[in-house]
């Protein structure tokens, strides 16, 4: 079937290598007194309507078949009061779409699935810094059912406006129904997360390198490490990236594996595909950690070793003036019979043995490496 084939190229956006990996379009709502962005009936794969109500949306979709799309960004309880009215959402479902802040998930109420994603963008740098922002979250909330879904943004990123424009470009999917529309939004959920992952793998490149690349210095001590801040801030950053995939392995899996009557049957086999990428995605997410796990020990390891070295030179500089320190002790000490005071060589032979001492000092330790 040529939808089938066609499915991957029309709700993921063509990338060259050389270009900036894709990010979310912002949006903001259409109307700005309503959380409302966009609402559209669709009836074999095509837009019938210009943007309703939602309760006109679903009586058209009574009346004449079809599937109502309702887009809302950052709903308040009282706006979204009267749609979860008119499609018989769930109040638990309602109360975490509203307040947002959830973990990813898969939960099926009555004739609705109630899907919750994290979106995640790359934060641009000039340089990474202890306090860079790296990721930034955002979530993307599914409510799907079998002539509608209602889709919930929270965050300034992970716009869906885009995605809509894709689809309606392509009737041949959309007559699938709602359910092309939930892959469609994890399938661009997840190659987000692939962007980002490639551009924190920079980071970590640089942090590593940066630990690594300093080894020992011309005069043959080691130099210092990257800086511990980074790393660390990097790490909690990378922590966060986590959170919004891990938890999402298990709702791609039931939306692949398990046949359920509100997603169809040639939909569900690209949830395979949409679960492997999250799969690789979560596995280089777990190596990150790991590997920012063994640079920030490195960095503390050639922390320790740098004060060592710095308690040696220290030590050996403080043996060196012991000498004639312990000289002028000995002889301010004013005895009466002490031949070398009298002496008319005397300042000048203690003077030279006390150079001589120090210098024979400081070449030992400089051959030990201690200087």
């Amino acid at each position: 079937m040529s939808m089938i084939r066609d499915l991957r190229a029309a709700v993921r956006p063509t990338r060259r290598r050389d270009e900036t990996p894709y990010r979310y379009e912002t949006a903001a709502p259409a109307c700005p007194n309503s959380a409302v962005v966009d609402c559209g009936v669709y009836r074999e794969g095509r837009r019938v309507s210009e943007p309703v109500t939602p309760a006109q949306a679903m009586a058209s979709v009574r009346d004449g078949g079809g599937f109502a799309w309702i887009g809302l960004h950052e709903p308040t309880e009282a706006e979204f009061a009267d749609i979860a009215q008119e499609f018989g959402l769930h109040p638990l479902a309602v109360e975490d779409a509203v307040h947002a802040h959830q973990r990813p998930k898969l939960e099926r109420y009555d004739d609705t699935l109630f899907t919750v994603f994290k979106t995640v963008h790359y934060v641009e740098h000039a340089e990474l810094t202890a306090t860079s922002e790296v990721v930034e979250t955002g979530e993307v909330m599914c409510f799907t059912g079998r002539d509608f879904i209602v889709t919930v943004r929270h965050g300034g990123q992970g716009s869906l406006r885009a995605l809509r424009h894709r689809l309606q470009d392509d009737p041949e999917l959309l007559a699938k129904g709602p359910s092309a529309v939930l892959h469609a939004i994890a399938d661009q959920v997840v190659d987000g997360y692939m962007a980002v992952a490639g551009a924190v793998q920079d980071d970590i490149d640089e942090v590593e390198i940066d630990v690594f690349s300093s080894g020992t210095n011309g005069k043959g001590s080691t130099a210092k490490g990257g800086d511990a801040g980074r790393i660390y801030q990097l790490k909690r950053e990378v922590l966060e990236f986590k959170r919004a995939v891990s938890p999402l392995l298990r709702p791609m899996q039931l939306l692949s594996e398990r046949p359920m009557r509100l997603v169809d049957a040639d939909i569900q086999k690209y949830f395979r595909d949409v679960a492997d990428h999250l799969a690789r995605v979560n596995e280089q997410v777990l190596s990150f950690d790991d590997l920012l796990n063994s640079i920030l020990q490195a960095n503390l390891a050639q922390a320790a070793v740098a004060q060592n070295e710095d308690m040696r030179k220290i030590t050996a500089w403080a043996a060196i003036f012991a000498v004639p320190t312990m000289i002028a002790g000995i002889y301010g000490m004013n005895f009466d019979y002490m031949p070398e005071l009298h002496w008319k060589y005397g300042y000048p032979a203690m003077m030279l043995v006390t150079v001589a001492l120090c210098f024979g000092i400081h070449r030992g330790f400089k051959r030990n490496g201690w200087l």
